[in-house]
């Protein structure tokens, strides 16, 4: 199973209720208290959320956590990226590989394929849409390619 972790759940969370709210600077417990989530946890999520540049924090009297960007420029894949790490569904799909045994894999071409489809897949939904009330997502379509003729 194709699996995201809970702290990406929650991640995506604690950004949706930043972006209900554009332009506002939240601080870590408020986000806390907002999403019912715990404040380390929440804390830990904006820290990785700031390092992969989805959200800027601000310092002083008037500081706190904001969206980096609007929330339709913010992708699924960005978030994911940011609090998991490149999305790889095997080894040899990621950025780097350290397979073995690539060189003599049948399927060396097909996984990467795959990912790639996935990352488009998951580039083409914005944070607004995850967070929007209102079903805003059109069910997503692929249709297999054509086979080379030979």
């Amino acid at each position: 199973m194709l699996k995201l972790s809970r702290l990406t759940d929650y991640g995506t969370v604690v950004l949706a209720r930043l972006a209900r709210e554009p332009g506002a600077r939240l601080s870590a417990a408020e986000l806390a208290a907002a999403t019912r989530l715990g404040g380390p946890t929440v804390r830990k999520l904006l820290k990785r959320l700031a390092r992969g540049g989805v959200v800027v924090s601000h310092r002083g009297a008037r500081g706190g956590y904001a969206l980096a960007r609007p929330a339709d420029e913010i992708s699924a894949v960005e978030i994911i990226d940011a609090l998991e790490g490149p999305v790889a569904l095997t080894e040899c799909s990621g950025e780097h590989s350290a397979c073995e045994h690539e060189r003599n894999c049948a399927l060396n071409h097909g996984w990467p394929a795959i990912n790639a489809a996935l990352r488009d897949a998951l580039s083409a939904v914005t944070l607004a849409q995850l967070a929007s009330p209102v079903a805003t997502l059109a069910p997503l379509r692929f249709h297999p390619r054509p086979e080379p003729r030979g």
